[in-house]
This record gives structure tokens, C-alpha cells and sequence, in this order.
């Protein structure tokens, strides 16, 4: 029994971060899946606190994807304070794995294979939208149900035991799948939802082809296939396939991410020509489906439909019209509304109820700008620790924009070079490089990396700091002719600034040097 409440009931196939049960909940009397977290990286207490902090964050990001494509997350248990067990309780999904659907010799007809990744296409439009970014898409973590419903499975659960997908164990070997990750992932530059649609893209065209495009037989040179190699035109090796869906793929699996698809909904409308229409079997003459899987064609009798897909925000370009405040007729009222709506705020932050926090925060806002005008300092503060709420919540998409007019804000009333100023562009342009909005992003970080330089000195930690998230953003975008030089400049004033034994010298000096060995071509033996 863990938590008091779930009955741990058989062991289900062990995966990649965990060990899947059978489970029981004994207070609402439903079967449940129980995935027990691995803890064989975890050497020090600390190691085990920060598993801790992952661990509930990525429960609360899965728990928001609120789709029927993603198992559904009941409970989060850490069975004590040093996180010795930790838990996720979720939907039990009966079902097959896509592996049983990959076989060489036997290719899914095109309406299944686009069936599939339609379904996979509508579950990221609801994740992508929070943003939340997988990270780890493969055939093994894409179940099919007996309903013909596809399950994306181990939503967050791929980066609780790392900060970031591609880093070097201590043995030197990659946590992940090499065959599915991103050019970016490889390069550990900055993830986006466009890193999803490239592991879209490799899965579609194994499942197309019969085989993986990336065939490699050692890591090196599986992960110099993914930087470096453009996979064989699908039709070349299965000319049946149509040539616009031969099309999209190719696109998905472009090396830099700004080429492919703008999102998961525009690849779900490129799909919809090769799905079956209401009453059809889904498979085309010639064309044999396996006999022995569930059929992802069933769902398409009514077609489900993406999340809607919202505008992104730009930066604020112009100055807003100031509203005139109304005269103050209850000050200590406002007043001591702003306060309560601090300490709440705090104690809900401390609990790390971000989106509770925001909410309680725009309320005070709503009741104290009218009266005593929107760009009043306390009413500032208030806009500042929402802004800072949802990001710390990870609604970047509601987070950016408002970062923006705080920046403007700060800028008109107290001068373009003032610290909250700066602090609230960067964060805007921190936001949006999480949304995948790089060329926005890279403007916005170039800009204040220029108010940083004028307000600080080359030598500040926020210049520092500031130049690596541009290198950063630059690799995910395979500008590495351009990075190259940026990020050994960096490193050397890394040396000079903070000397080689400081982490972060030593986390670029890794970088560098993993950046110019995987441009060398591995051996083939």
C-alpha cells in the first residue's frame, strides 16, 4: 500500500524511468496505473531533493494536458521527505504498443499510419498549448487502445530524472532514444514544440517504410545520422505512398526546427486528405493491415478535432494609452486589499500553487488600478509577481505578453535602464524561446543583452547569462558555423571572469567540446 490508499497489485512492463504497476485505488474502488520512479542516478541527498521538485512539477504539467490521448493523472505520492519512493497514480489504458505495428516486411497502409499520428498531432496541439514539450516520442511510448484510440504515454515523466533530455551521464552515454531526438536535443540547445515534430516525422516514416530512417549500430553513429543525414524520399522505398504525405515527412524531419511544420495543428491538416472518411474501411486495394493490433482508423467515424489554435502575442511595440486613475475614495481599503493580496499570494507560492497565486494576484489588480491607476508602484508589484507566478506555473503563453507591458511599464516610468525593466524583457524573451517563438526570442535577448551592457558592464552575471541563452537559442536552430565562435568567446571570459573551476566554465567547456567531436563523422566498426 502507498499513499494509504493505493494497493500496489502486479508488476507491468519495466520502462526506460520507472516500473509500472497494476494498481488499486481503495477509496474509489477503480483499477489504476502506478509508476514507481527510478532513483538509481540519486548519490546525494540533495540529488534526491531536486528529484522531488521535477517530480511534482512535471505530475502538475501532465496532469493539465487535459485530453483523452493522454492517461490521466490521478495522484502524486513521494513516500517521504527524502523522496525515497516516489509515485505517479494514473488511467490504466489497455492497449499495444506501436512497436507491434513497425514490421519490415509488412508496412501499415497509409490510412492507419496517418490515423495514428493524426491522433498523436491532436494530443500535442492540447500539450504544445500549455507548453509542455514531450521530449521523448517514440513508438514505445505511443500505445494504441482496444478502442483504437492513441494513449501518449510518459508525458513529463522523461525529464524528472534530468534537466535536460541529451546530457551526459556520468558513464558518458545518453539518457533518451537517439533514433527519435532532435538535431537540438543532440546539440542540448534550447527544446520547442517543433523538437516533437521531428520524432513525429522519424515515427511516421517507420511506420510508412517498415524501419527506422535512423539505422545506425553504435550511438555515434546513430546520433551522426541525426545531424548530419537526410533519410531516403519514403516513395524511393515505398512507392505507393502518396507524394504530399511523402512531403510532410520529409518536412517534419528537417534538422532545423524552423523549417518544419509551424505546429501540431497544421500537421493534423495536412493528414486529414489520408484519413478514412465515415464508413470507410481505411485501407486502400492492395493494402493489408495487420490482424492482430487495434485499429487507430475507428476514432475517424467522428473525427477528433485539435485544440483551436490561438495567435501568439508579440511584444508590445507602442506605448499604451495611460488610463486615467479614478479619484481614490477608500485608500486604506485598496491598500489593505494589495497587502492580503501579497501574503496570499506568498503562502501560495510557497506551496507551489502557481496558478491560484495569479488568480488571487489579478483580482487586487482588477480592485486597485481603477482607483489609483495601472503604472502605481504597488500596482506594478502586483502585475510583476503574477507575471512571475505564471511563469513559474509555465503558462508562457499568458506570461509573455504580460512581461512585455511590465517592461514597458518600468521603462516610462522609471527609464528604459531600470533593473525591473530590464528583468521583465529578459523574462519575456525567456518565455517565448520556451513557446519555440526563437526568431522573436532571439530579438528580444539581443536587445536587452544591449540594456544589460549599458546598465552593468560586460562583466555582469545577467550579460553572462544572456549570451548563453542566445547561443542557445542559435544551436537549436543549427546555426553552428555561428555559435561556434560565440560560445568559445563566452567560455574564454568565462575563464578570465570566474576562473575554470566554476560550474558553469566547466558546463561550457563540455559544450564546446561536445559540439566539435559531434561534427566529426564517427567510425563504422
Amino acid at each position: 500500500m502507498i499513499g494509504e490508499r493505493y494497493e500496489l497489485v502486479e508488476k507491468l512492463t519495466p520502462g526506460g524511468m520507472g516500473q509500472v504497476w497494476r494498481g488499486y485505488d481503495t477509496v474509489l474502488d477503480r483499477p489504476v496505473a502506478v509508476k514507481q520512479i527510478l532513483r538509481d542516478r540519486l548519490d546525494t541527498p540533495e540529488q534526491a531533493m531536486m528529484l522531488a521538485e521535477r517530480f511534482r512539477r512535471e505530475a502538475r504539467v501532465t496532469a493539465r494536458i487535459n485530453h483523452p490521448g493522454v492517461p490521466q493523472v490521478y495522484d502524486a505520492v513521494l513516500d517521504d521527505e527524502s523522496a525515497v519512493n516516489l509515485y505517479l497514480v494514473m488511467e490504466l489504458v489497455s492497449g499495444t504498443t506501436l512497436k507491434a505495428f513497425v514490421r519490415p516486411d509488412h508496412p501499415l497502409p497509409v490510412a492507419w499510419a496517418a490515423s495514428v499520428i493524426a491522433q498523436v498531432c491532436t494530443v500535442l496541439s492540447y500539450a504544445h498549448a500549455i507548453p509542455a514539450v514531450h521530449r521523448d516520442i517514440k513508438p514505445g511510448n505511443i500505445m494504441v487502445a482496444d478502442d483504437g484510440t492513441v494513449k501518449l504515454l510518459d508525458f513529463g515523466v522523461a525529464a524528472i530524472l534530468r534537466s535536460d533530455v541529451t546530457r551526459l551521464t556520468e558513464e558518458g552515454t545518453y539518457v533518451g532514444t537517439l533514433r527519435y531526438m532532435a538535431p537540438e536535443q543532440l546539440k542540448s540547445a534550447q527544446l520547442s514544440p517543433r523538437t516533437d515534430l521531428y520524432a513525429v516525422g522519424c515515427v511516421l516514416y517507420e511506420l510508412l517504410v517498415g524501419e527506422p530512417f535512423n539505422k545506425g549500430a553504435t550511438p555515434p553513429q546513430q546520433m551522426y545520422q541525426q545531424l548530419h543525414e537526410k533519410p531516403t524520399p519514403v516513395r524511393r522505398l515505398r512507392p505507393d505512398v502518396p507524394e504530399p504525405l511523402e512531403r510532410l515527412v520529409l518536412q517534419l524531419m528537417q534538422k532545423n526546427p524552423e523549417q518544419r511544420p509551424a505546429d501540431a495543428q497544421e500537421v493534423y491538416e495536412r493528414l486529414l486528405p489520408f484519413l478514412p472518411d465515415r464508413g470507410e474501411t481505411g485501407v486502400a486495394p492492395g493494402e493489408l493491415p495487420p490482424d492482430d493490433v487495434p485499429d487507430p482508423t475507428r476514432p475517424y467515424r467522428t473525427p477528433l478535432a485539435p485544440l483551436a489554435r490561438t495567435r501568439a502575442a508579440e511584444p508590445e511595440t507602442l506605448p499604451p494609452t495611460r488610463t486615467q486613475p479614478m479619484p481614490v475614495t477608500d485608500p486604506s481599503g485598496v491598500r489593505d486589499a494589495i497587502e492580503a493580496a501579497f501574503a496570499e499570494a506568498e503562502r501560495l507560492l510557497d506551496g507551489e500553487r502557481f496558478s491560484q497565486a495569479a488568480e488571487v494576484l489579478e483580482a487586487a489588480v482588477d480592485r486597485a488600478a481603477p482607483v489609483v491607476g495601472p503604472e502605481n508602484p504597488r500596482v506594478l508589484e502586483l502585475r510583476k509577481y503574477r507575471a512571475v507566478a505564471l511563469f513559474l506555473g509555465e503558462n508562457y503563453r499568458r506570461a509573455a505578453p504580460e512581461f512585455d507591458r511590465l517592461a514597458a511599464a518600468y521603462a516610462r516610468t522609471r527609464g528604459p535602464l531600470d533593473e525591473d525593466a530590464l528583468a521583465c524583457r529578459r523574462q519575456a524573451a525567456f518565455s517565448r524561446a520556451q513557446l519555440g517563438e526563437s526568431t522573436t526570442a532571439l530579438r528580444q535577448f539581443r536587445e536587452v543583452l544591449d540594456g544589460y551592457r549599458m546598465a552593468l558592464g560586460d562583466g555582469a552575471d545577467e550579460v553572462l547569462a544572456i549570451r548563453r541563452d542566445i547561443i542557445m537559442l542559435m544551436l537549436a536552430e543549427q546555426r553552428i558555423d555561428e555559435v561556434l565562435p560565440l560560445l568559445s568567446e563566452l567560455h574564454q571570459d568565462m575563464l578570465v571572469l570566474k576562473g575554470p573551476d566554476d560550474p558553469d566554465t566547466a558546463e561550457l567547456a563540455a559544450l564546446l567540446n561536445h559540439l566539435q567531436e559531434t561534427d566529426e563523422r564517427p567510425a563504422t566498426t
